[in-house]
């Protein structure tokens, strides 16, 4: 034993070592000490193998998991050795080729050892008589999924699921199984189950808003439960008529420069504002298309701005700016200087600029009719197509002759209804027109087939033009469907329709065409602008002398 040279730093031991500040047992630990690291395993102070940086406990995992494994002379874990013994017993089955255990007894795997349920055999099928497997009710499957029946089956499985079910399900059921197919009508029951059955509001005004998609379309079924429930009076209507209007003015404004956008945003929420109090006030408010073809013209002017003036400021926009814009669209120009007057106004009372360009600035147009009309030759090759071609549809010839001989618009023939038609005196109703309209043969004939086309489809829509969108409500047909109805002869309803209106003009007296069309009588005035008439001139100058 060493002499005793000075007692330890860390435990008071006596130290043998003249090199040393700590005693045999702390120099031994301190140099374990500094060997061991933490384990990025096991998060413990441990010393680390050089081949895999952990420490001896974590360095034995399993070959196929990467599970630890406890024993160092195993190489998979209890898992995966169960499983690599199960593999070891499993042979191939001679009938579905799949490793299984096979059975002494059939010499196959359990899953094919095992008796099949037998199909029950094919029988006469008592709607279409063919020999098939049976589906349900004594039908095959083609005609159990065709089968009327179906929506009022499952309804009755919905009414017995239920504990209170609404007192409205059964006649909801007979609704949509009148207007829609056997599928879709079983699919709008499940979906009202499921609506039922989630624990929240069943009245019809909350069962209606949970039945809405979020995006653009509201989906089927919710427009089946709006047609429903406003139809037996339980709720009322649904504002995606606005929220559409909503989205297409806020993609119009954010299609804005960013310089530019603020005020866009605020003359639009200006502008609604004013449309909410004259609808309040019951006077006549600015439509949504109004709305939205103002901001189009706004956004047309931003772009403009910055891409051809580089201008990225309200402040800075002079005359010549908003005169260049201008000459862009020639034919534009009194509707666009419109809404840039109203812009500017607003932009200055919002103190955004001092000074309006469009202040001094004027659109001067003659009054007069400037549209084109048809040419006698093809007047007639329209009536011809209309009333002689059979591969015509029926909405365009029935479009095309009540605007040729009868003068009638998209809107009126848009909204027009069985209602307004009076089979006895062979009249109709036209909008906002007095008087019923009496139908001369050729349009009466073509109004028969268009009625004709309709009843082919099992609708309840009181329209007379029904598209297959709109067959399952009321809803008139769309107005873009009735502005391309007519392309296939070449020529637009608004064209066909100022020239019926441009020939009665001028060879009957103005208000008496307006009385009879229920318009304004200073808007038929338009329709004379430049014309003479010869016979009365003559009889003037006859005068004279």
């Amino acid at each position: 034993m060493g002499k005793k040279q000075r007692d330890c730093v860390t435990c008071g031991d006596p130290v043998e070592y003249l090199d040393r500040q700590h005693c045999c047992r702390c120099w031994r630990r301190l140099n374990e000490q500094a060997a061991k690291a933490t384990c990025p395993g096991c998060d413990r102070d441990r010393v680390l193998q050089q081949d895999t940086g952990r420490c001896i406990i974590c360095s034995r995992v399993c070959e196929e998991c990467g599970s630890p494994v406890r024993s160092s002379q195993n190489r998979l874990c209890r898992n995966c050795r169960r499983k690599a013994d199960q593999r070891a017993a499993q042979q191939t089955c001679s009938r579905c080729r799949r490793p299984g255990y096979l059975r002494e007894t059939t010499g196959w795997c359990g899953h094919c050892s095992r008796p099949r349920q037998q199909k029950q055999p094919p029988r006469t099928c008592r709607e279409c008589g063919q020999l098939r497997r049976h589906a349900g009710l004594g039908l095959c499957s083609a005609c159990w999924q065709k089968h009327p029946g179906r929506p009022f089956i499952r309804g009755e499985h919905l009414r017995d699921r239920l504990a209170d079910p609404p007192s409205w399900l059964g006649d909801f059921v007979a609704h949509v199984a009148a207007r829609h197919c056997t599928a879709r009508a079983c699919g709008f029951v499940t979906d009202l189950g499921r609506l039922l059955q989630d624990g929240h509001s069943a009245s019809p005004q909350a069962l209606l808003e949970r039945s809405r998609r979020p995006g653009r379309s509201m989906g089927s079924f919710a427009r089946a439960l709006e047609d429903f429930f406003t139809l037996h009076h339980l709720a009322l209507p649904t504002d995606q008529a606005e929220r559409l209007a909503a989205g297409r003015r806020q993609r119009r404004i954010e299609a804005v420069p960013e310089p530019l956008r603020q005020a866009v945003a605020a003359f639009n929420t200006s502008r609604m504002r004013a449309q909410d109090r004259a609808r309040r006030a019951g006077t006549r408010p600015r439509s949504n298309h109004t709305l939205e073809t103002a901001l189009a013209t706004l956004r047309d002017l931003a772009l403009f701005l910055v891409d051809d003036r580089d201008k990225n400021d309200w402040a800075l926009v002079d005359v010549h700016d908003v005169e260049a814009f201008l000459a862009v669209l020639p034919k534009g120009r009194k509707r666009r200087l419109t809404v840039l007057r109203q812009f500017f106004r607003f932009a200055r009372s919002q103190k955004m600029l001092l000074v309006d360009p469009t202040r001094q600035l004027i659109a001067k147009e003659p009054n007069g009719f400037r549209g084109q009309t048809l040419a006698l030759d093809q007047q007639r090759e329209l009536f011809r197509r209309w009333t002689t071609n059979e591969h015509v549809h029926p909405h365009e010839a029935m479009l095309g002759m009540l605007a040729l001989l009868h003068g009638a618009s998209s809107s009126e023939v848009r909204m027009l209804q069985v209602n307004d038609i009076d089979q006895q005196a062979q009249t109709v109703r036209l909008g906002k027109r007095p008087h019923p309209v009496p139908l001369d043969p050729a349009s009466w004939t073509v109004l028969q087939k268009c009625l004709a086309h309709r009843e082919a489809w099992p609708t309840s829509n009181p329209h007379v033009v029904v598209t297959k969108g709109t067959k399952a409500g009321r809803s008139p047909a769309s107005t873009a469907h009735l502005s391309h109805v007519l392309d296939d002869c070449g020529f637009p309803p608004r064209m066909i329709r100022s020239t019926r209106l441009l020939d009665l003009v001028n060879t009957m007296d103005p208000k008496l065409v307006a009385a009879a069309f229920g318009m304004d009588p200073q808007a038929t005035l338009i329709y004379l602008s430049d014309r003479i008439d010869e016979t009365r001139l003559s009889q003037w100058e006859t005068d004279r002398t």
